[in-house]
């Protein structure tokens, strides 16, 4: 007597928690630059498609009850776009950027700036950091990028500053030069001593990375090279709903069968300088509205 194949498991519960998002509209946006391998200057930029691509984000965001404050964007800033190197915020505590490259400096002082108007703490850097583009929170943890923008040092100065254990990645392909183009935290609140879960790309680490990865996330969704390529894991979720991108079609459908809600939104031309999704989106966390 043959035996039955087990049922498949049904998708775990996933709960959505509304957040609180900084952004900025790319009334500027263009590339007049290079600061990472997606950025050619010699290719033309549609500013006015770039702010209908963002404002589907913004919407998107809305219309499912989340708050969105944003930032004025200034003409020769063309990256204040990407509000997630503005920062990393938790606690009310906004720990500022020191950028890696003279063309973003001048947003320095514009973030800090708004955080002290809108009643954040604000901790300036003694070491070069790029904000929640290197720095993601992970229930317990900070997982902190390390390779190509922010400093090592800034990493002990982050586990200083918020008394929260940081576990250093490093990253090996300049294509995925931020921790947030290879990594997504998916769970965006868990309760303690719970694992959330994450999603990354294997190959943008180094061996020891992957190892630490796979030791405290076994059950993490690996995502494929095609995915990272098509910048599927600059992926923002409020624990119910991933907003990504629609190119990273084998990510969604690994969404679905982990119980998220895959949301496609096009930031294709957002992409021409290195940004999606998580770029554009940084997490506000502690202070008043």
């Amino acid at each position: 007597m043959s035996q039955m194949a087990p049922a498949p498991q049904a998708p775990a519960q996933r709960t959505m928690r509304t957040r609180r998002f900084l952004m900025c509209r790319p009334e500027h946006f263009t590339v007049s630059y290079s600061i990472n391998p997606w950025m050619h200057p010699d290719d033309p930029t549609d500013t006015s498609l770039a702010v209908r691509q963002w404002q589907a984000l913004y919407d998107a965001y809305v219309a499912l009850g989340h708050e969105v404050e944003l930032i004025d964007d200034v003409d020769g800033l063309p990256d204040m776009v990407y509000t997630a190197n503005g920062g990393f915020v938790l606690d009310g505590v906004a720990y500022v950027p020191k950028f890696r490259h003279a063309e973003r400096r001048g947003e320095e002082e514009l973030f800090a700036g708004w955080f002290r108007e809108h009643g954040f703490g604000v901790v300036e850097p003694e070491f070069t950091n790029e904000g929640e583009g290197d720095f993601l929170l992970a229930g317990d943890v900070i997982l902190a990028g390390r390779g190509f923008r922010s400093d090592d040092a800034s990493h002990g100065e982050l586990e200083r500053i918020f008394g929260r254990p940081v576990v250093s990645l490093t990253l090996t392909d300049p294509r995925f030069y931020h921790l947030d183009t290879a990594l997504a935290v998916l769970d965006t609140v868990v309760a303690p001593g719970e694992t959330p879960m994450i999603a990354y790309l294997p190959g943008a680490f180094d061996d020891a990375s992957r190892a630490e990865l796979e030791r405290r996330f076994p059950d993490a969704i690996r995502v494929s090279d095609a995915d990272g390529d098509a910048f599927g894991l600059n992926a923002s979720s409020d624990g119910l709903h991933v907003f990504c991108s629609p190119r990273a079609t084998g990510f969604q459908e690994q969404l679905r069968e982990r119980g998220y809600e895959p949301v496609p939104i096009d930031l294709s031309e957002l992409l021409l300088g290195g940004g999606g999704i998580k770029c554009c989106t940084l997490e506000l966390r502690g202070a008043a509205s």
